[in-house]
């Protein structure tokens, strides 16, 4: 995942001609132009994007702000329908943060639950490498994964 680079200060964001084309936005997140299409479409930003009079995106601070974070929900495997019901809730404004938070638990706990399971799968590679160095440097890498060994090898 691309880090945002901050944003140099802006006109007033009132103003829809201010702000940044949707490649400079697309190049600041480090998503893709068509990921924020995308994103818009489907009702993941949570104040409408600013258009020129002719009609081009203009994305501001607050914007590159939100899609980090719907980047990086949608990163850590949140579904889009999870990350459009916060939007919406964030959209709503005050009173909704109880049903946000159980949201952002639910996430967590499934990350963790990810984590967990990476972190286990990472021991195993860890052996792998591990056994290979070992061989290796002993000049016995011969053989190590031949078919008789296959079902013994752990």
């Amino acid at each position: 995942m691309a880090d945002v680079t901050p944003p140099v200060a802006e006109p007033r964001e009132s103003d829809p001609r201010a702000g940044l084309s949707i490649a400079e936005a697309a190049r600041r997140t480090g998503v893709s132009v068509h990921t924020l299409r995308y994103y818009e479409r489907a009702g993941l930003v949570i104040t409408g994007v600013d258009r020129t009079a002719g009609g081009w995106r203009r994305y501001h601070q607050a914007d590159l702000k939100w899609i980090t974070v719907c980047t990086k929900l949608r990163a850590t495997g949140m579904p889009i329908r999870d990350i459009r019901r916060y939007a919406q809730l964030v959209s709503a404004g005050p009173g909704n943060e109880k049903e946000r938070l159980a949201l952002m638990e639910a996430h967590r706990a499934d990350v963790v639950s990810k984590l967990a399971e990476l972190q286990d799968c990472l021991g195993l590679i860890e052996r792998k490498v591990d056994i290979y160095r070992e061989r290796l440097s002993a000049g016995q890498a011969d053989h190590l994964w031949t078919p008789e060994r296959l079902s013994a090898a752990g």
